[in-house]
């Protein structure tokens, strides 16, 4: 926590900074969603506890908490964040030649947040899909913008991770921009993207593809909440004069999904570009590469609008909005690493045990 800078003068400074970045984890951990929240859960623990936090007699007042909390460096709490629980995630496995770690990268609108100018707030993540940890987050100010804020929020990934040799990087349509492309290249990984109208001759490419003559090389099939779903995988690498219209593209894919729900049947066909030579990303990890790109929406964003109620959430004040979506990655990444599959039992036990979600935080 040392490293996060303190914002505050350092006359009156009356409690210790990492004191206060502890409760404000501890406190989201137990699924405090507010700033009043986590004032409440401070508050409310006996003085052993307090001690335990670096507090004497008394615990700092909710101005205390708010005055600080949004005027952290998002950026940089995040960082730390991530690091402290890389730390405790088990070590990287590579279990087999064509085996890649599976980055997403998704935006949300924070719908209940604003910034000074009345603006939604919008943050840009780096999901690694197999810890359940976010490596990194920017916040952009329209939906337009996530396009320049792609690369900075690959520089965050490659701070974590040192490298992105071995990864995949996966990202819905926005994304498929050849500078997108560029710079995943230039950092050693590999980029697999959704294609659709906002690369016209890029999509055309694909859609024109000979679909018909291509067997299929992979076959998923899901049941489960009354709904069926079978996933029906084609790849091949194009060798067309001049190759596919994106940088490092070696394989054209698609991907058609039919559902059938309450005897209605839907079928959605989507295109997309692979990095990855058929002899490393067979039809197989493909489809999973894909299915992997909806993770950030499900495991992550879902959960925070659901089980911390993140867009009802009116925080308008300095860094706070995104400063507390960090705080909800961090809950939720712990809570993977621990094993939970349900983040809202998690939170639950967690609160029922302050002492030890305590020790495991100081």
């Amino acid at each position: 926590m040392q490293v996060v800078p303190d914002p505050r003068d350092v006359r009156g400074r009356r409690y210790g900074l990492s004191s206060l970045l502890a409760v404000a984890v501890c406190a989201v951990l137990a699924g405090a969603c507010t700033f009043t929240a986590v004032h409440d859960w401070v508050r409310d623990l006996d003085r052993p506890a307090w001690r335990k936090l670096g507090f004497a007699d008394t615990v700092p007042a909710a101005t205390t908490l708010w005055r600080l909390l949004i005027r952290i460096d998002a950026g940089v709490l995040q960082q730390v964040l991530t690091r402290w629980l890389r730390e405790r995630s088990t070590p990287l496995q590579v279990t087999g030649r064509r085996w890649r770690l599976v980055i997403a990268i998704d935006g949300k609108v924070l719908r209940g947040a604003r910034t000074v100018d009345g603006r939604q707030v919008h943050l840009l993540a780096a999901y690694d899909t197999r810890t359940g940890i976010v490596l990194g987050q920017v916040q952009i100010e329209t939906k337009s913008k996530e396009i320049p804020a792609f690369t900075p929020l690959l520089d965050q990934v490659v701070a974590q991770l040192g490298s992105l040799r071995g990864v995949v990087i996966v990202a819905d349509a926005l994304h498929a921009q050849t500078g997108h492309a560029r710079a995943v290249a230039a950092r050693g990984g590999d980029f697999m993207v959704a294609a659709k109208a906002n690369q016209p001759r890029l999509y055309a490419q694909l859609k024109a593809l000979p679909w018909h003559e291509i067997q299929a090389g992979g076959q998923q099939r899901e049941v489960g909440h009354g709904r069926r779903e079978t996933r029906t995988v084609k790849a091949v690498t194009v060798h067309t004069d001049g190759g596919l219209a994106f940088p490092h593209a070696q394989q054209a894919v698609r991907i058609t999904r039919t559902r059938t729900i309450k005897g209605k049947t839907s079928r959605e066909t989507a295109y997309y570009t692979m990095s990855l030579p058929a002899s490393l990303a067979q039809p197989d990890d493909l489809g999973a590469f894909a299915r992997n790109e909806w993770l950030i929406e499900n495991a992550l964003h879902h959960v925070r609008d659901v089980t911390f109620r993140e867009d009802a959430h009116r925080a308008r004040t300095g860094t706070g909005p995104a400063v507390f979506a960090t705080l909800r990655n961090t809950a939720i990444g712990y809570h993977r690493l621990n094993g939970a599959t349900n983040i809202a039992r998690a939170t639950r036990t967690a609160n029922r045990r302050s002492t030890q979600l305590i020790d495991t935080v100081t």
